[in-house]
């Protein structure tokens, strides 16, 4: 079980104040063994279900979003209308569940080496992540 202040210097390094409803926000997200894909909906549906606290989905969108731009969380973007967050901001690959909507991690020893051989002028690579998309048979 993580300590409250981990959440609160959190909350502070990305330009939050640590109210009880962005500490509940960060307990959901962080006090966790394994890694958690959410979109703003999913979060807030559970908050709404599992917390005592009033939390609007404003103050979910918000708080997700500063905690993105401070680095605390990854944003994965499915397609245009769909984005997820992910709890584990380190480079890795993704499964996505197009029947379940679920976004499953893929270990680095789960895919090949990948080479590109475009180069863009004055860019070089930061990362490379692969994100497959699967269906059941039809």
């Amino acid at each position: 079980m993580i300590n409250n202040d981990i959440f609160t210097e959190k909350l502070r390094s990305s330009g939050l104040r640590p109210t009880k409803q962005r500490i509940e926000i960060c307990k959901l997200l962080f006090n966790r063994k394994d890694t958690f894909h959410f979109t703003v909906n999913h979060l807030n549906n559970i908050l709404e279900k599992n917390s005592r606290k009033k939390i609007s989905l404003a103050t979910v969108y918000n708080t997700v979003h500063a905690l993105k731009k401070k680095g605390h969380l990854r944003e994965i973007s499915i397609n245009s209308d769909k984005t997820y967050f992910d709890t584990n901001v380190t480079s890795h690959h993704h499964f996505f569940d197009e029947n379940t909507n679920m976004l499953i991690d893929l270990k680095d020893d789960e895919v090949s080496p990948i080479s590109i051989k475009k180069k863009i002028l004055g860019k070089k690579i930061k990362s490379v992540e692969v994100l497959v998309k699967i269906a059941n048979n039809s």
